[in-house]
């Protein structure tokens, strides 16, 4: 969520892209829906993860946005809110998901930790199994890297 809120925040706020930023909600929507937790702490993120979409996309659809904000549950207008501040601490994250491709297509996808170093990276995608099966009794020619999102395993 707070991830979501810092990209949109500076896609209305400084690019004026408004529909990075909505595409950015339909996202976080998305795995809104994944979400499976019915505990009282559950429903009190999913409170708080609605609540902070209908915030992000006031400035766009301002009409909705008042309806579904008096359903959930507010007393005041919703122009009269304040822009969500980002908690920076739950943007750190301690693993990282990377897709591996062989030759450009997709074969696989592993974790790593954040702060993982190249060797390690290089490791744990050539050690996943369905990649394994692309490279065995091939050169590897080269490894491409880019931080955060991907490897690209040149055969």
């Amino acid at each position: 969520m707070h991830a979501t809120l810092a990209k949109v925040s500076d896609d209305v706020g400084r690019r004026y892209t408004f529909n990075t930023a909505i595409a950015a909600n339909m996202e976080l929507m998305n795995e809104m829906g994944r979400f499976d937790d019915r505990t009282g702490q559950g429903r009190a993120v999913m409170q708080e993860a609605l609540e902070v979409v209908v915030l992000m996309l006031s400035p766009i659809v301002p009409h909705i946005t008042h309806t579904l904000w008096h359903a959930l549950g507010h007393g005041q207008a919703v122009i009269e809110c304040h822009w969500p501040d980002v908690d920076e601490s739950a943007l750190v994250q301690e693993s990282v998901e990377l897709v591996v491709q062989v030759n450009g297509k997709v074969r696989g996808r592993i974790s790593v930790a954040a702060d993982a170093q190249q060797a390690d990276i290089e490791a744990a995608a050539s050690g996943e199994e369905n990649v394994l099966k692309h490279i065995t009794g091939k050169p590897v020619r080269k490894i491409i890297i880019v931080p955060g999102k991907l490897v690209n395993v040149v055969v």
